[in-house]
């Protein structure tokens, strides 16, 4: 008898309290950062080992022209988080602010009753580090004031993050790097957080962010990602470099910026800077598959919608390009990914969307398609019709903009159908189909039997966004940022906005327990939960 009731004490928890007790489902946002689509193996690509992605895409829906709103780090995070394009709250760059009232896509889930959390980079610019966000795990990895904000008067060869050929050129294996170092922590972080959450006795869902800074350059894998593929089978560039005078002048200026006029770049070195690439999206899938384990592990994933991203893509080399900051397929395309095999069927989906739609989609999922009216405007549109298959999504375009270091004007992209069309302030425009045409070779912009086309997406292009309008803006931002950052380097007075993580040890493992006393923490703190075995005798001591 004693036996038999014990063995029933024993019985096991198998879920977490956050899953049993939530009717709203969880949101775990894992990013990626200067992620190619086509070097993604469920995007087509022969050679590059992704199995976790490979495998997250197969039980998901998988977009297949997915957009970044700015081909650029920190306005493409600021234009995902606010649901907003990037002019509306100038994001010009890597070293413009993102203010503190701005509503995130963190802020609307704490109002829908989430637990909001960030774990990794997002490129937070100013004081307010959080934006929304209740907790954050680690600090950022670049940094947090106007040191980076471009100067177009100098045009595009004035580099204030530094960037040159030098992470192409010195690409190779590595025992250690300072991205390995991040991304090392931004795992351990996210995978304990899901432990937590796990073990959290509490009803409210979660909104889990964990971003990576992998494969962003510099070009340098571990030992062990980089041995997974050989010289040998590592593939050129589709499209071999284009000489300078036959390239547009978007990509002359990057041209320049890029420091390719005082370096040159081998073949060899190019197949270099690829194989470690790809083995930096081995590392990063590795990372990936981690946080998606240690999910199912604990099992939040039967609640839990995951949704993969990019916050913009790599050139790769292509047309002799690289890195992003060009509106190309490779830099300007991202990867995404929405699982919840339970929910939504796995799907491929071909409509155009952006990083500006997750935002309304998040509501959508968080008030089961019935979200109050944002206290703002948003830009985007909920993919919940396309993830349920109900709206094939013909009515659907992206707009994507530039105006960062390696330009000297504003620019903007327009995704409708099969035409992509370029407008950069004082540069000839550019239309492609790329339905005839997707390596984007034939720019049909100025051809009188498109001019029908043409006089149409530019009506769309600017009908909020005045090419003048925004060049004045802009350039205005950057004398004001450039003043300031002067300042802040003429003086050691200056604040540091470095986001600073914040560890309570008086409440880690059993300190702190209080009366609760130490065996009641440990039981509490075991997963699956297993309840406290009770004295099978008769005693008046305490169990």
């Amino acid at each position: 008898m004693g036996g038999r009731g014990q063995s029933s004490r024993h019985q096991t928890r198998i879920k977490s309290q956050t899953l049993m007790t939530s009717s709203k489902p969880n949101i775990l946002l894992v990013m990626a950062d200067q992620l190619a689509v086509p070097t993604l193996p469920f995007h087509g690509h022969p050679l590059v080992q992704a199995p976790h992605l490979s495998r997250l895409a197969q039980n998901g829906v998988v977009f297949d022209s997915a957009y970044c709103n700015f081909p650029i780090c920190a306005p493409s995070r600021f234009s995902m988080l606010s649901g907003r394009l990037p002019h509306s709250i100038a994001a010009y760059d890597n070293a413009s602010e993102f203010p503190a009232a701005m509503p995130t896509m963190a802020h609307y889930l704490r109002h829908a009753g989430y637990r909001t959390i960030l774990c990794g980079k997002m490129h937070f610019i100013g004081p307010d580090q959080l934006h929304g966000f209740e907790e954050r795990l680690t600090t950022d990895i670049y940094p947090a004031d106007f040191a980076w904000t471009p100067d177009w008067l100098k045009g595009p060869a004035y580099r204030p993050t530094g960037v040159s050929m030098r992470p192409v050129l010195e690409a190779g294996p590595c025992v250690r790097s300072m991205q390995i170092d991040y991304d090392d922590e931004v795992e351990y972080k996210g995978a304990q957080c899901l432990y937590d959450l796990a073990r959290a006795p509490q009803d409210k869902p979660f909104f889990l962010t964990v971003s990576y800074t992998h494969p962003h350059p510099p070009f340098v894998a571990p030992q062990r990602h980089w041995d997974l593929y050989r010289d040998q089978d590592i593939d050129d560039p589709r499209i071999p470099p284009i000489a300078f005078e036959d390239q547009d002048e978007h990509s002359q200026w990057l041209h320049v910026a890029h420091a390719q006029d005082i370096y040159s770049v081998s073949p060899e070195q190019v197949r270099r800077a690829r194989h470690a690439y790809y083995g930096m999206v081995s590392y990063v899938d590795e990372k990936i598959g981690r946080i998606l384990d240690v999910l199912k592990e604990t099992g939040l994933d039967e609640n839990t919608v995951v949704v993969f991203c990019g916050d913009h893509g790599e050139m790769l080399g292509e047309r002799g390009m690289w890195f992003k900051q060009s509106f190309y397929e490779s830099s300007v395309r991202v990867p995404l990914i929405v699982s919840m095999p339970k929910r939504f069927a796995p799907a491929r989906v071909a409509a155009h969307v952006s990083l500006v739609d997750l935002l309304p989609t998040f509501m959508d999922l968080a008030y089961n398609n019935q979200a109050p009216e944002p206290v703002g405007p948003l830009h985007g549109k909920s993919l919940v019709p396309l993830l349920n298959g109900e709206n094939a999504g013909h009515d659907r375009c992206v707009i994507s903009e530039y105006s960062s270091e390696g330009v000297s004007a504003a620019s903007r992209m327009l995704r409708d159908g099969p035409w992509k069309y370029i407008f950069t302030y004082g540069l000839a425009p550019m239309l492609f189909n790329l339905e005839t045409d997707p390596e984007e070779l034939q720019n049909l912009a100025g051809k009188a039997e498109y001019a029908s086309t043409q006089q149409r997406l530019h009506a769309r292009l600017v009908e909020d966004w005045d090419p003048a309008t925004m060049h004045a803006r802009i350039l205005a931002s950057q004398k004001e940022r450039l003043f300031l950052a002067e300042v802040a380097n003429a003086s050691s007075k200056t604040p540091n906005w470095a986001y600073q993580p914040f560890v309570d040890e008086t409440q880690r493992f059993i300190r702190g327990s209080g009366t609760a006393g130490p065996t009641s923490v440990k039981a509490r703190a075991r997963f699956p939960y297993v309840e406290p075995v009770q004295p099978d005798k008769p005693s008046d001591k305490p169990a």
